[in-house]
């Protein structure tokens, strides 16, 4: 009998970063496409302001707070529901971040993303790609990594001596492109950079070469039994105002996805084959996304970064590579949970 009572699952969304919007339209799919039959859900929103109250989002648009010492909602019926299961859908702070998991660990409670330490390293891309580069399996990026007390004394001339323009100044532990710049001038640094510092909640700026080529993602996930699925790839090609894949490319509609990416089989498996390893040596779970650059013409993979709570809208990147894979939205997100849950009970 005890099998056939069904998960309580807290969908978590939202967050303090500047994907806020990007969150919620993540955790509203996986809300929506999630079978009510078998698990009940219930929407679990974290406001922008860290100062405010968490609180479960009922389908009648109620507010209900959540119980942050042991992560529980209490019903207008008096029903305390507590819950077997995070599905965190949080891009940035504090979902990607380590923070959340952390608190999750620290309760007991299984979640659905990459371990603490995983999401902390990953999250900070001016601490991940040493990492990487560490393994000897692919190329990375120059970068330099600034830290807020860099900034007021910041030498432009100094900064970029070791690189040829254009360069990326990105926020370390940002996502979605917001705050990223693709610096062509020197007299674009600074500001450049002020921008990155104020999205970047540790106060860390990631100045990044630029690599020449065409850009791929691949999707990663272990299943319940342990399986490990690598989707087919996708090449971005940003069209119109979007000279990279930036916020505007990914959210507005400036770039072509498309899956399966029409790339020579040797370049192909050999994205497959690093991210398969990486997802191993990274010690990640849950359902990931490796971003690569590669560049025909010295026939170079680079790496550049790994995303733990990729995008999961049905328009999203990996959700496409599951369908191409033959595995529909619902099955991809009822894979993520059930992996999780599985591993919480061994």
């Amino acid at each position: 009998m005890a099998d056939t009572i069904k998960k309580n699952i807290a969908v978590v969304v939202g967050g303090y970063s500047g994907e806020y919007d990007v969150s919620i339209s993540t955790g509203n799919a996986i809300y929506a496409n999630v079978d009510r039959a078998r698990y009940n859900l219930y929407k679990i929103v974290i406001p922008r302001n860290p100062k405010a109250g968490w609180y479960h989002l009922t389908d009648d648009d109620k507010q209900i707070p959540v119980d942050r010492n042991d992560f529980s909602v209490t019903l207008s019926t008096g029903e305390k529901i507590q819950f077997d299961l995070a599905y965190i859908s949080i891009h940035g702070n504090p979902g990607e971040n380590g923070v959340l998991q952390g608190y999750f660990d620290m309760l007991g409670l299984p979640y659905t993303s990459c371990g603490f330490y995983t999401s902390a390293l990953t999250a900070n891309k001016g601490h991940c790609n040493p990492v990487v580069r560490s393994f000897g399996i692919v190329e990375v990026a120059k970068s330099r990594l600034l830290h807020r007390n860099q900034i007021s004394a910041l030498d432009p001339e100094a900064l970029l001596f070791d690189f040829e323009l254009p360069v990326f100044v990105k926020p370390a532990s940002g996502g979605s492109s917001v705050a990223t710049t693709k610096v062509k001038s020197r007299e674009q640094v600074v500001q450049a950079v002020e921008d990155a510092m104020r999205e970047d909640g540790n106060g860390q700026v990631l100045v990044e070469e630029f690599i020449e080529g065409r850009e791929f993602n691949c999707g990663v996930i272990r299943d319940a039994e342990g399986w490990l699925h690598v989707f087919p790839i996708t090449e971005v090609i940003p069209h119109g105002d979007s000279e990279y894949f930036d916020y505007n490319a990914k959210y507005n509609g400036s770039s072509s996805k498309v899956t399966p990416a029409e790339v020579e089989t040797q370049v192909s498996d050999r994205i497959k084959d690093v991210s398969t390893m990486l997802y191993d040596l990274l010690d990640c779970r849950g359902v990931v996304r490796f971003d690569y650059r590669y560049n025909p013409e010295l026939t170079a993979l680079y790496f550049l970064e790994v995303n733990t709570i990729p995008g999961q809208t049905p328009e999203s990147i990996v959700p496409q590579q599951a369908r191409a894979a033959g595995i529909s939205t619902a099955d991809l997100y009822h894979m993520v949970i059930e992996c999780a849950l599985a591993a919480a009970s061994r």
